[in-house]
């Protein structure tokens, strides 16, 4: 079979492209509108496939056989940071991505959003996203308020709806429980066209924070990996006490089936001091991180708390790393890479303070890649099964 096209809407610094990349799709193109990013994706693909401005302006017509829809539609309208407009929000771009897959009509769509998308306040509206990403041909009438049609759109399963259909699922995915040393819940949403068959589910977790646990408390695994002195080990509070009892009385005689969540230690131990003379340049020392309530850093012995990427700044207490003896300092450019996965050669352009602001809009490039074979095998296997060839206008 020939290899499966990809086009990347709202790409960012191209955590989810690098991810789809090595699980085997093919990008023919890339639209972002933020100059930053489209510097850091100049960078590490393409950069003759990079269309840098807004979604409106691209030709979806330039495009033929797109297998695979893929992109994170901006989240400020759903953020728990984000003035929570939804729909009344101009940066609401799912209507965009929507268009697009009504356009091209891809085997598979994957889009990723913030877990403030099922808040239930918007409940209403979201289901209007799922129903127009199943529905993508079913248009609205002019004038015609977005309440109207949702109800238009939730008759069509009583009608004989003949029309575009796409098969949509999404999760609530922790990027900790597929590997990556972070804990960074997403709303992941994916379809598959109807017409193809296509036997999607999502890939199961390898990955658990009770085994962290076990290896931490009942075997002492982790800290004779790591080296750790008895002596240097952090006690562990009240609540984690009571965790770990309960882990016993869980397990009992057998041990936790999954691998441990990996934690920031697992992940920085080989990287050099940032204060030393190293040749790194994006793995240099930056001054000025300070603790204080709620923003204490991530403990350098769990996962990482979820780097992020605020419309002031970055919030301080998510890109620190916090040490046993309670000091903290900030994370490099090459920490936060490998804390949501990219490679060390993955070049993210600007200083310190967008370089932060793109990693931590990123989607986790294992998590990506997990997602990305899933989809190629589900997509594969069917068009083995079936004889598709290429893609069905």
């Amino acid at each position: 079979m020939t290899t499966l096209k990809c086009l990347e809407i709202f790409s960012g610094a191209g955590g989810l492209a690098k991810g789809l990349e090595l699980a085997g799709f093919e990008h023919i193109a890339f639209v972002e509108v933020n100059k930053h990013a489209c510097a850091t994706l100049s960078e590490n693909f393409d950069a003759k496939k990079i269309f840098f401005g807004d979604i409106k302006n691209f030709d979806l017509d330039t495009l033929d056989s797109i297998d695979l829809i893929a992109g994170g539609p901006p989240c400020q309208p759903f953020s728990l940071g984000g003035k929570h407009q939804a729909n009344q929000d101009s940066r609401d771009m799912f209507p965009y991505a929507i268009q697009a897959i009504n356009k091209l009509r891809p085997k598979a769509f994957v889009f990723e959003n913030v877990k403030g998308l099922l808040r239930p306040s918007f409940a209403d509206y979201f289901d209007y996203i799922m129903l127009r990403l199943s529905h993508p041909d079913f248009v609205s009438k002019p004038n015609t308020d977005w309440r109207e049609h949702l109800e238009a759109l939730r008759s069509t399963s009583k009608l004989s709806y003949a029309g575009k259909k796409y098969n949509v699922q999404f999760k609530l995915i922790n990027a900790a429980d597929y590997g990556v040393p972070q804990m960074r819940e997403r709303v992941i949403i994916v379809g598959t066209r109807a017409d193809l068959g296509l036997n999607w589910s999502f890939p199961a977790a390898t990955h658990s924070k009770d085994r962290l646990l076990w290896d931490m408390a009942i075997t002492g695994d982790y800290w004779k990996q790591h080296q750790i002195a008895k002596s240097s080990q952090p006690t562990f509070d009240n609540i984690l006490n009571k965790k770990i009892i309960r882990l016993k009385q869980k397990y009992c005689l057998s041990e936790p089936a999954l691998k441990p969540w990996q934690t920031v230690r697992d992940t920085l131990s080989d990287l050099p001091d940032p204060c030393l003379n190293h040749n790194r340049i994006d793995h240099v020392f930056r001054d000025g991180a300070r603790s204080y309530a709620g923003h204490t850093g991530s403990a350098i012995d769990w996962s990482s708390k979820t780097i992020k990427a605020g419309d002031h700044g970055v919030p301080g207490g998510e890109n620190m790393i916090r040490f046993h003896d309670d000091s903290v300092r900030y994370f490099t450019v090459l920490e936060a890479k490998r804390i949501q996965t990219f490679p060390d050669n993955f070049v993210i352009k600007g200083a310190w303070g967008e370089a932060m602001r793109q990693i931590g809009n990123a989607v986790p490039v294992l998590l990506a890649e997990k997602i990305g074979v899933q989809l190629m095998t589900t997509i594969k296997t069917s068009s083995s099964l079936n004889g598709i060839k290429g893609n069905m206008g």
